[in-house]
């Protein structure tokens, strides 16, 4: 049986990320419900100071709308998630660039200041910290964010395979589903999953 979906948006099948491009409202609340704690999370990683992380924040989702057009999911390499990380680190970089104090002095100041490592790029380089409670957290909020759309049995499906671990053969007979029904919950509720963090 099919799950069922109570907004018409989420039923087009479309990413997070097209939606957003489409200029849905309701895209941009998911994106930022999701994406601003990560956000805060990297700035935090990275020595972002408490009171610029919101305003950095800012700054990000600034640039997702400015660039939203130019994201192509189809890229081999391109994730929905790495594409704000790269907006976020260099959103960063720019504020460490903003704040760090001005040399004074010649050639030899200029020479220690050049030495000094960029706390951005060494800490992060081109892929987003990898913290397992950020990754869990935002995974977290777009289950909480797809849940609604889906029967009671399908979620209770995905729930016991993919998070508690329970074989398909088990849980089909707790629910009175085949075993493959029960897969094709799971496979459903991850496709939708990763939709909602914009990665499909």
């Amino acid at each position: 049986m099919p799950s069922t979906v109570t907004s018409s948006e989420s039923s087009s099948g479309l990413s997070l990320a097209a939606r957003i491009q489409e200029g849905s409202a309701l895209a941009w609340a998911d994106l930022v419900s999701l994406y601003a704690p990560l956000i805060e999370s990297w700035c935090r990683q990275l020595g972002v100071e408490a009171a610029a992380r919101a305003d950095i924040g800012q700054e990000v989702f600034l640039a997702v709308h400015r660039g939203i057009a130019k994201f192509d999911p189809t890229h081999p390499r391109a994730t929905f998630r790495g594409w704000v990380w790269t907006i976020t680190r260099n959103a960063i970089l720019q504020w460490w660039r903003r704040n760090e104090p001005a040399g004074t002095g010649g050639s030899t100041a200029l020479a220690r200041l050049s030495e000094i490592p960029d706390p951005c790029v060494d800490a992060a380089g081109d892929s987003p910290p990898t913290d397992s409670n950020d990754l869990a957290n935002l995974i977290s909020r777009a289950l909480d964010q797809i849940r609604p759309e889906l029967e009671e049995h399908t979620w209770e499906a995905f729930w016991k395979t993919a998070v508690l671990g329970q074989s398909a053969t088990r849980v089909a007979e707790e629910l009175s589903m085949t075993s493959m029904a029960v897969r094709q919950a799971k496979s459903r509720v991850l496709r939708r999953l990763r939709k909602q963090l914009g990665d499909a």
